[in-house]
């Protein structure tokens, strides 16, 4: 047998013949993707897509402690920590008390209202981009797909 041949054998049992794609595979590429389409949407409005998501997030919840931050992205707390810095830094957001002096809460600053209002229509047309690539019916279909996992 050829040295290239038995070297590529898997070391532990046999490994079948993958007869459908990786459905995570598949999913986290079509998410690459799909935020790049919208981080160069918004680059002109200073933001990316998961910094958008999270300022919109603390516009409706108004003064938010970090971990309700957390609950309310889906995120762990460490990396609402971590990206609630980043917006500190660019003056976007402001840390303040919180009710529960244990915690930090976070609110919009004026900055962060106005790279909301300078976002929403970039993000509304990176919107319309995805439904005409994925078509109406496509585009509803992913929605409720991404709902149901």
């Amino acid at each position: 047998m050829e040295k290239w041949l038995v070297a590529r054998q898997p070391q532990y049992g046999y490994i079948p013949d993958m007869k459908t794609i990786c459905y995570c595979a598949a999913v986290r590429t079509a998410a690459r993707k799909t935020t790049a389409l919208y981080d160069a949407a918004l680059e002109p409005a200073g933001v990316t897509l998961a910094q958008y998501s999270l300022l919109r997030k603390i516009e409706r919840a108004g003064t938010v402690s970090l971990t309700e931050l957390g609950r309310l992205a889906e995120l762990d707390r460490s990396t609402v920590g971590r990206n609630v810095k980043v917006l500190e830094q660019l003056r976007l957001v402001r840390l303040t008390p919180a009710k529960d002096q244990r915690e930090a809460a976070v609110k919009l600053t004026p900055a962060g209202a106005n790279a909301l209002r300078r976002a929403a229509p970039l993000w509304e047309d990176a919107q319309r981009r995805v439904e005409a690539a994925l078509g109406a019916g496509g585009a509803e279909q992913l929605r409720t797909l991404a709902l149901s996992l």
